[in-house]
């Protein structure tokens, strides 16, 4: 038997063990361990302890490893506590039975377990699942840590439902959950997500980045620092939404407000934006910035600006970027050299653009429906048509690819410019045929050349 007293003095000690220094909690719980004949209690204690203390030098999984060496040392029968709720749930029947045995217990298991549970349950994307749980959880009175509150909230942001979240967020203040920067970044993310599904492409949507600046105060008020990333979603969710100078603005509040160090992820958001504004003098200001601090463009960056420049008939800038990009030993993707391609297109260059062609296939890469769809175009254009429809047959002889809307819309609209109404109307009922639905543009492209 164990002296109850002494029992006493050990779980007193467990308590105060996340204030000590590393090599004295380790020695603590190993005597603890070794203290118990019936290690069961001590495991139970030590993970109970420290679930208060959310993650630290001791997890549930690294208390029960010991657990299971200390009682194989003691020749004593191992109680199953390191086998994790993942280990023991395949699906979501397996997770509800197991939450509903795990309410029926007496006394109720710790916070951790119910998170793991959560957590699981979230891996499934059973996200209202997942929330309809922690709702069950409350009814119980089961205590929450900020752990759990993150999961929650990324479940409503999942489910674009980022008004549930601030909710889950106000509950965890009102009961002194303190989140942590993951948690705000979670929220800041489910806004941006829940605009870009919401709201037409290319509208202003100013609602979403405010309260997304307000939350970035609110971050503050609470004694959670925003981060680069935090700053990072912020930024871009404003340069696609062409609100570049309130981008800039926040910005020059990270770096020179809150000592923030940009990174190639700020930068590359910021370009994106100026890019679409076509105001290249800030562009070049933000390029000779990045090499000041030593931040080089990635790939992402190239493929922002050789686009953007090409779009704008800057082709030779365009390719003088491209060469520069090889020149840093980046790679370039299929889509830098579609933007390229495209380029030439647009400007009647065809064997420019033939040579960008040859170039991407001696490097291995293959051309997908948006590079037809570009040299399409530009044998239209110039009415060749010949051409464009030897790539149009040449689409749907390639394993894999099919011809989209769009590209039935540029072979239709160069065979009404050629004068060859009947092949139009032929290929425009081939494309239904296809079950391919006409787009707007496509039954304008009919009309007018009817």
């Amino acid at each position: 038997m164990v002296n109850p007293s002494s029992r006493s003095s050990h779980l007193k000690i467990v308590l105060v063990l996340p204030a000590k220094p590393k090599h004295v909690v380790s020695s603590v719980v190993s005597h603890t361990l070794n203290k118990f004949k019936d290690t069961s209690i001590a495991h139970s204690t030590l993970i109970s302890s420290f679930s208060q203390f959310g993650t630290g030098i001791f997890t549930p999984k690294t208390i029960s490893a010991r657990f299971l060496s200390t009682s194989s040392c003691n020749r004593q029968t191992p109680v199953n506590h390191s086998r994790s709720i993942s280990e023991k749930i395949t699906n979501l029947d397996d997770a509800l039975q197991l939450f509903d045995e795990m309410t029926k217990r007496k006394p109720l298991p710790a916070v951790f377990k119910f998170t793991e549970l959560l957590q699981a349950v979230t891996k499934m994307k059973q996200y209202s699942c997942s929330v309809e749980l922690f709702k069950r959880m409350n009814a119980l009175g089961v205590p929450v840590n900020a752990y759990t509150i993150s999961i929650v909230i990324k479940c409503c942001c999942q489910m674009h439902c980022t008004n549930e979240g601030f909710a889950v967020l106000g509950y965890g203040f009102k009961h002194n959950i303190l989140p942590n920067v993951c948690t705000f970044s979670t929220l800041l993310n489910g806004l941006v997500l829940e605009d870009r599904f919401s709201k037409p492409k290319g509208l202003c949507k100013s609602g979403n980045n405010d309260t997304a600046i307000a939350l970035l105060k609110l971050m503050d008020e609470k004694g959670c620092k925003p981060n680069v990333v935090t700053y990072n979603t912020i930024i871009d969710s404003l340069c696609k939404d062409k609100m570049v100078d309130d981008a800039l603005n926040l910005f020059k509040e990270m770096v020179f407000h809150k000592g923030i160090l940009p990174d190639v992820v700020t930068y590359t958001s910021l370009i994106h934006g100026l890019c679409n504004l076509c105001r290249w003098d800030e562009v070049d200001k933000i390029l000779k910035e990045m090499e000041e601090q030593r931040i080089s463009p990635n790939v992402h960056t190239f493929s922002i600006l050789v686009d953007s420049l090409c779009k704008e008939g800057k082709v030779k800038d365009a390719k003088g970027v491209f060469n520069l990009m090889i020149q840093e030993g980046n790679v370039p993707n299929v889509v830098i050299y579609n933007s390229l391609i495209d380029g030439y297109c647009l400007r009647g260059e065809m064997s420019k653009a033939r040579e960008v062609l040859n170039l991407m296939g001696s490097r291995g890469l293959l051309p997908n429906v948006v590079t037809y769809s570009s040299l399409m175009n530009g044998y239209c254009k110039k009415l060749k048509i010949e051409e464009a429809m030897d790539l149009f047959h040449e689409i749907t002889k390639k394993g894999g690819m099919q011809p989209n809307v769009i590209t039935y819309g540029i072979m239709i609209q160069g065979l009404f410019q050629a004068g060859r109404c009947e092949d139009a109307c032929e290929l425009f009922n081939e494309m239904r045929a296809h079950k391919l639905i006409p787009d707007e543009t496509t039954y304008i492209i009919v009309l007018k050349g009817l």
